[in-house]
């Protein structure tokens, strides 16, 4: 069966992923489309906007035939572990393509720059000018959207592998806060919060408008807490706490009563407000750099979602030794214990009620829908 993998966030799913995933099938003749998801955590530092078994419902009623979990330590790193992750995993599925968003839509350019080889003591020259280091990296190369570095990334990581790379050109940009048919995750996001209409460019909108939204906001009062009472030494412990940025951020804790004044406050020509919000989620999950220097390799598949199609497809896999986790239990435990702490954390800005029926939700294990 001919595979094509998308690595993804569907935070939320709209109408671009949709055409992303109709152009994918049109160009490769896939015969299984996989989606290599994140959980309840984003790439960004964020929670995601609707929990993690909405957003793969959505994309299996809309062309996608299994979702893949992308474990929790990867789903909240930078652009080379994320993609790093992601393509692991599909190369654990032996697929045949990848698929990816860029906003240049030129291939070999990317390629190009994929394989370039990256200074880094020239980036850390150009930032000790004052200028941040995604920008440092794009002076290196050209400038660079959100979704072409990302495709850079997913081109660094499968090279030395027969995957092909198909890529399709976005039709707005990553912070396009336009609503029409094909609108950005982050513009349907900023919609919900302003009370605009979102039915036109998102086939989750009737969940979406009814979803309790997880936002960073609603954890300010654990973060302050947390960064105000622990010692700058135990944070800095921490996954991916480094160059003293536990005391800045306790500094910014102390001078500021709002999560909005608190990350402004933050944000550097050395730190982005993913880099600060990323450490963030690792202090509260109190993931520390000795706990993922330890992790073994992954080497299972985590579904969350399937359909017909990808039940034949998952069978013809366990025949072929992949370790394939349809049940939690399945999952090793070092990382099953992770993504359970993720959901706690997640949940703990719901409702009780919601909160427990996502906790069963983690334990039960994966959702077969039908066609």
């Amino acid at each position: 069966m001919k595979t094509c993998g998308i690595i993804c966030e569907y935070n939320p799913f709209h109408n671009g992923h949709k055409y992303q995933i109709e152009q994918t099938k049109k160009r490769t003749n896939a015969d299984v489309m996989l989606a290599v998801m994140t959980g309840h955590f984003t790439q960004r530092g964020e929670p995601a906007f609707i929990d993690k078994w909405q957003r793969a419902e959505a994309a299996i009623h809309n062309g996608i035939d299994v979702v893949i979990e992308l474990p929790y330590i990867y789903s909240t790193q930078a652009a080379s572990q994320f993609a790093q992750g992601g393509v692991d995993i599909l190369k654990l599925c032996n697929v045949d393509y990848i698929s990816f968003g860029s906003e240049c839509g030129n291939l070999e350019n990317l390629k190009e720059i994929a394989e370039t080889p990256v200074n880094l003591n020239h980036i850390r020259e150009i930032m000790d000018t004052g200028v941040s280091f995604p920008k440092a990296y794009s002076l290196l190369t050209s400038a660079m959207e959100p979704n072409d570095i990302l495709a850079v990334c997913y081109l660094k990581a499968i090279q030395d592998t027969t995957i092909k790379p198909i890529l399709i050109e976005r039709n707005t940009g990553y912070f396009d806060e336009s609503i029409q048919h094909i609108a950005s995750a982050y513009a349907i996001r900023k919609a919900i919060q302003n009370k605009q209409s979102i039915s036109n460019c998102t086939p989750m909108a009737e969940q979406i408008t009814n979803a309790n939204h997880v936002t960073m906001e609603r954890f300010y009062p654990y973060i302050r807490t947390m960064l105000l009472m622990t010692p700058s030494e135990k944070l800095s412990t921490y996954f991916l706490i480094t160059e003293g940025i536990e005391n800045h951020l306790k500094k910014s804790a102390e001078k500021n009563a709002t999560y909005e004044g608190f990350l402004s406050d933050c944000i550097t020509y050395r730190y982005t407000a993913s880099k600060i919000r990323r450490c963030l989620v690792q202090m509260m999950m109190q993931i520390t750099k000795e706990y993922v220097k330890n992790l073994p390799n992954m080497d299972t598949i985590r579904i969350l979602a399937f359909n017909d199609t990808g039940r034949q497809w998952l069978h013809e896999k366990r025949k072929a030794d992949i370790h394939v986790a349809s049940r939690f239990a399945d999952v090793p435990e070092i990382y099953r214990k992770m993504e359970y702490q993720a959901t706690q954390l997640y949940t703990s800005a719901l409702p009780e009620n919601v909160k427990q029926k996502l906790l069963k939700e983690e334990i039960r294990g994966a959702h077969y829908i039908k066609d």
